[in-house]
């Protein structure tokens, strides 16, 4: 659950944004500067957190007059080499927030911290992940939470499409890509887990005003609402004259968190009354663009 610092929003002074060149940190990026917010954007070529010396370069970096935006990550973790590269780049960053205290700190975290449940899931639920890239996320959580003085707010997504996405997930995002080039759209089994999926510009528009509210606190960035994968390819082959073929292949494993992986979003409608995340149909019409 989010508490609110400033009894109405306003601006930060500065946000340095930490992987400012990836999917959501460009998003975030974008909507700050249409709020004529300062933006200190970073990327791995700015400041590369694997480097060794990039605590001093933090340090050097940030003020306490700021707001500092973590995204940075190698993901998604396949293994332990990405795991550990992971928390190299969050111990640059906790030892630069041991010589400076920013005004306000984000963690960009990921759905995948939590354990699999039947209920919806909230952001009292239990963080057990099953994943490398789920440990991960969660270590970086704790090691911030462990040696920051400033307010910390952690941001739990799940999943995110829209377009200029990098990673070519499994999803809406990938379902565009094959249809755009006339191939067909595979599926899983006969795509019937179900999922919740966020649009990139919900995504940094909840960013925004966690700024701006200086909050602090963990939410899920979650809509509320499930579609099964083969509904989600309909929708994306509905764009396309002629409609790609959806073809259907075994799965290799059982079904990623049991087909199913629904949220409870009080916490974010009481955050945010006057906040809708975007219906998927509306949210895939806008990304085909």
């Amino acid at each position: 659950m989010l508490e609110h610092l400033n009894a109405e929003p306003g601006a930060p002074k500065r946000v340095v944004v930490l992987g400012a060149k990836g999917f959501v940190g460009g998003a975030s990026v974008g909507r700050l500067q249409a709020e004529g917010v300062a933006v200190l954007a970073l990327g791995r070529q700015e400041l590369d957190l694997s480097a060794p010396d990039a605590a001093r370069r933090l340090t050097e970096t940030i003020t306490p007059d700021d707001a500092l935006l973590v995204i940075s990550a190698k993901a998604p973790v396949k293994d332990h080499h990405m795991l550990a590269e992971n928390i190299q780049m969050m111990t640059a960053v906790c030892d630069a927030l041991q010589e400076v205290t920013p005004d306000h700190l984000v963690y960009i975290s990921s759905d995948a911290v939590y354990a699999d449940s039947d209920e919806p899931l909230t952001e009292a639920s239990s963080a057990e992940p099953g994943s490398l890239h789920g440990v991960m996320h969660l270590a970086r959580e704790l090691m911030l939470q462990s040696v920051s003085q400033s307010p910390l707010a952690i941001l739990r997504p799940t999943l995110i499409y829209g377009t200029d996405d990098p990673h070519n997930g499994y999803g809406p995002n990938q379902y565009r890509r094959l249809a755009a080039k006339g191939e067909p759209i595979s599926l899983f089994g006969k795509g019937e887990e179900r999922r919740d999926h966020v649009l990139i510009d919900d995504v940094a528009e909840i960013v925004t005003r966690v700024l701006f509210h200086r909050s602090r606190g963990v939410l899920n960035v979650a809509t509320g609402d499930v579609a099964s994968f083969h509904d989600i390819a309909d929708m994306v082959a509905g764009h396309f004259d002629p409609s790609p073929e959806i073809t259907y292949k075994p799965r290799s494993g059982p079904m990623p968190h049991g087909g199913y992986r629904p949220f409870d979003i009080t916490a974010c409608r009481q955050a945010f009354p006057g906040f809708e995340y975007t219906p998927l149909a509306d949210g895939i019409a806008k990304a085909h663009g």
